[in-house]
């Protein structure tokens, strides 16, 4: 899957019942793109998922079986095999290799190695008066009262993008990233992997270079103008403002010439949350907050799912774009990922902007901005006052002159919930992404505007959720952190007992879950109530991905609060056990 930019476009193992092949991702069923690798999650019974010659020896030998090259190319950060089909191969062709994969009881799962793409929109000047998106009271985010009590100091926010392009807005708040685009043709820069994410520009010469459909386009210096909303210089007398300007941006480059790969960008995540990744050197300082402001058509995908749920598990929130084609963000990826905070985009007036995806996937809205209106002609520039000004280069391909720009999309929407999580960071670092993406949900103020489709809580407010976290304790009341045993075939069941509550349990009780599990496509998770009545909170789904470490939101208006509510987990098929780790009930 092609993955681009958001600013106006951008983009484990688990086992079953020994006997039965695991069931491919519905994503990947269908390569409907040239394919030049396969992603390969082998269970972690089998030979491949631990030797790197095993893993060669399966890949050519199911290469010949479907007639074409395959070779083991490298391990990924998640411990999936990426495998090269010697060049790019037709779809149909890439199936035929995946169908091999997919018919061994050893594969987890099998998926295309797809790219995404930055999306961004070309305006104009600077200032910070000219932010309105941080401060107006109709729709910015109140971030001005927020930095009364933070500024974000002390974390580090990983911006997964195109790279750094030289900013002198933003050079004091750049610490060491990495080039992640494994490709020299796609990275501009003589070679494959290294340790300068230096943006190279991504233009296009022509249209359909990058595929059907694919138009010429000018470098968007996408990662640059990510990075300024999140933390631009502030108080230094020119430019921009960042939301989070005591933070620290750490660029992961993985979006080049056409996009970037799904391998590249879950590599980026493993790295930039602590986590370890071979040939890489090692994170020297791992972000807490990761910003992904890209994505592509599809839903998530296990190498992407993978890499989310270990990055959450190591104290890392992550923030995604929505997508900008007006459409369900529930067949976009990664927005579509469990585990991340999915921001959908708001204009000057409050309503949602006209090119934000929308529904019930949606976490938050921030503002991104129309530097058109929906009626304008596409690719103009007619309202560049209402854009989100940040920093920029003026090169229409290699590198130029600093300068700023206003972009539109929710690639710019993102940042400014990237931001406000290293705010809450940096003010209280015991915080974990669970309890930041609660509150700011928590804490979000309805639209000024309108919002079909869905945008989640409303527009995040920066200086409510602050303060939410600094004057209320935020771990939850009743929580249980005792290790229950999950075998295979099993059903367990862990205890809460809630006391000192009057009347009935809220319309919107949250359900803090952490299991340690290798397969959760195995479990079936209930919330049972003090009555005994069952809430079904996660039902065998996400195949072979490890881990459930989520928030839920359960209707329990109808029950009594008081009482003794069970988290009960049952495991229904052989090969994977696990524990539940914790769980916690907020009232």
């Amino acid at each position: 899957m092609s993955v681009t930019l958001l600013a106006g476009t951008a983009t484990a193992s688990v086992a079953v019942a020994s006997e039965t092949p695991a069931a491919a991702p519905a994503a990947a069923l269908a390569p409907n793109a040239p394919v030049e690798n396969l992603i390969v999650g082998y269970k972690s019974s089998a030979s491949e998922a631990s030797s790197n010659s095993a893993a060669a020896d399966d890949a050519t030998a199911k290469g010949k079986k479907a007639g074409k090259k395959a070779k083991f190319d490298r391990r990924l950060g998640t411990g999936a095999a990426l495998v090269n089909l010697g060049g790019t191969v037709a779809p149909a062709e890439a199936a035929d290799v995946m169908a091999q994969f997919r018919a061994d009881p050893d594969v987890a799962y099998v998926e295309p190695d797809t790219r995404a793409y930055a999306t961004a929109v070309t305006p104009n000047d600077t200032e910070y008066a000219k932010q309105w998106d941080l401060f107006e009271s109709t729709a910015g985010m109140n971030v001005p009262a927020a930095w009364d009590k933070t500024t974000g100091s002390g974390v580090t926010v990983a911006v997964i993008d195109t790279g750094y392009v030289a900013h002198s807005d933003l050079a004091a708040n750049t610490v060491a990233g990495y080039d992640f685009i494994s490709s020299s043709a796609y990275a501009r820069d003589g070679g494959g992997r290294d340790s300068n994410p230096a943006d190279e520009g991504d233009w296009n010469a022509t249209d359909g270079e990058c595929g059907l459909g694919s138009k010429a386009s000018n470098s968007s210096w996408h990662g640059t103008h990510v990075a300024g909303t999140i933390a631009a210089a502030t108080n230094n007398a020119k430019g921009v403002a960042g939301i989070a300007y005591g933070a620290k941006i750490q660029h992961a480059r993985v979006l080049g010439k056409c996009g970037g790969s799904t391998s590249d960008i879950v590599d980026a995540i493993t790295w930039a949350s602590g986590g370890s990744v071979a040939g890489v050197p090692a994170n020297a300082t791992p972000a807490k907050v990761i910003n992904m402001s890209l994505g592509g058509p599809g839903a998530c995908g296990t190498s992407y799912q993978n890499a989310i749920n270990a990055a959450v598990a190591r104290g890392t929130t992550v923030v995604v774009a929505a997508g900008n084609s007006n459409a369900d963000a529930a067949g976009y990826s990664p927005a579509s990922c469990n585990n991340v905070i999915n921001v959908a985009a708001s204009n000057r007036t409050g309503d949602r902007s006209f090119y934000s995806n929308y529904g019930s996937i949606i976490d938050i809205a921030a503002p991104g901005g129309e530097t058109r209106r929906a009626t304008d002609t596409p690719g103009t520039v007619t309202t560049p006052e209402n854009g989100i000004l940040s920093t920029l280069n003026a090169g229409t391909t290699t590198p130029g002159a600093e300068i700023y720009k206003p972009y539109q999309g929710t690639s710019m929407a993102a940042p400014h919930v990237a931001g406000l999580a290293a705010l809450l960071k940096s003010a209280n670092s015991a915080l974990t992404p669970a309890q930041i993406e609660t509150a700011i949900k928590n804490n979000a103020r309805p639209l000024a505007g309108t919002c079909t489709g869905g945008c989640g809580d409303g527009l995040a407010d920066a200086a409510a959720t602050v303060a939410a976290v600094t004057s209320t304790p935020p771990a939850p009341a009743f929580e249980n952190t005792t290790d229950v045993t999950i075998g295979d075939n099993t059903t367990v069941e862990s205890p809460i007992t809630v006391t000192g509550k009057t009347g009935n349990a809220p319309a919107a009780l949250k359900v803090g879950v952490n299991i340690v599990h290798t397969y959760i496509g195995d479990l079936k998770v209930d919330l049972i109530a003090p009555d005994g009545s069952v809430y079904t909170l996660h039902n065998r789904t996400g195949s072979g991905t490890d881990n459930i470490n989520q928030v839920y939101t359960v209707n329990a208006s109808s029950e009594v609060a008081n009482g003794t509510w069970k988290l009960r987990v049952n495991d229904n098929a052989g090969g994977d056990t696990g524990k539940i780790d914790s769980w916690n009930l907020t009232f």
